[in-house]
């Protein structure tokens, strides 16, 4: 495989496993972890239930998560780990592309799976054996900094969110946007939940839910447009501990719909994550530097970063 054919790979490889991981932010069967124990809570109004879920699933500060996601034809992946969000990002995924043109891609860059690691100023990701042979590395180094740097807006906001997720954030949006109801009573995972749903103004609420200057968020909602990005579609499922165990996210794109499902469990999971061994890293500065697109991917990243804060 070329050299410019591995590089696009890397460079797509942020993109995508970090909409991956934000997006599965979120949560399954949840109440296993000590953070986690809770009570059974009878609430009078959706929003009185969406504050209290707010409140217990930022204190519970870790969960497994699995999730599934796809955009278009572009790509469909699966994600299985583990995540923290107490002091900063941290946690581990396993990705697995399972469809589209991006598991061609990566199928031929040498596997179709690939290892993520969160850290509160970079994010990993484990690459192929063949990328290695060619590179001399395994794993690839995203620092939040330089991917502020990437896109430009887009850029700057896949920092903020990659900085500043949890998985009470679809919660928060949902608060925010001032279109929530409450569906019902439904299983997941075999325990009852109760199901929310509500429309956000992507734009409008990366607003309120970043850190963004107003020169950014005008860059943001000028790259949103130009994906075809304008609202998304939130439910949540809320279990009697007062923790969200499913979130399902919805938007319509310039290259199809992206969605994306997660359950999260076990709150209060033990989570380690460490950065892997310097002599077998490289930076993805110096790929960017070498040759490879990135301008795609920066657009890319937008609903994901977005969807992901959820």
């Amino acid at each position: 495989m070329k050299s410019t054919t591995v590089r696009r790979v890397a460079l797509s490889a942020v993109v995508v496993t970090t909409l991956t991981g934000l997006a599965a932010c979120g949560s399954q069967d949840a109440g296993k972890g000590d953070k986690a124990a809770g009570r059974s809570v009878t609430h009078v109004s959706p929003l009185a239930a969406l504050l209290s879920a707010d409140k217990s699933t930022d204190k519970a500060e870790s969960a497994k998560v699995r999730s599934t996601t796809s955009i278009g034809d572009a790509m469909s992946m699966t994600a299985n780990g583990a995540l923290a969000w107490g002091q900063g990002l941290r946690g581990n995924l396993t990705i697995t592309y399972t469809g589209g043109q991006m598991a061609e891609v990566m199928r031929k860059a040498g596997s179709s799976s690939m290892e993520a690691r969160y850290l509160p100023d970079a994010y990993y990701a484990r690459m192929s054996e063949k990328f290695a042979q060619q590179f001399g590395k395994h794993w690839i180094r995203y620092a939040y900094d330089d991917l502020a740097k990437l896109g430009g807006s887009s850029g700057a906001y896949l920092k903020d969110q990659l900085q500043n997720t949890t998985p009470n954030q679809s919660v928060k949006l949902l608060l925010a946007s001032g279109d929530v109801k409450k569906v019902g009573q439904e299983k997941v995972s075999g325990a009852e939940a109760t199901h929310y749903s509500g429309t956000v103004d992507v734009a409008r609420l990366a607003g309120k839910n970043s850190h963004l200057t107003a020169d950014q968020l005008a860059g943001l909602k000028k790259q949103l447009s130009q994906a075809g990005v304008s609202t998304e579609t939130i439910d949540i499922w809320v279990d009697g501990q007062d923790l969200l165990v499913k979130k399902v996210e919805k938007a319509d794109m310039a290259n199809g719909t992206m969605t994306n499902t997660a359950y999260y469990s076990d709150y209060g999971v033990k989570v380690t994550a460490e950065a892997p061994p310097a002599g077998d890293t490289k930076d993805f500065t110096d790929l960017a530097k070498s040759g490879g697109t990135a301008s795609s991917g920066s657009r890319t990243s937008v609903p994901g970063g977005s969807g992901t804060s959820s």
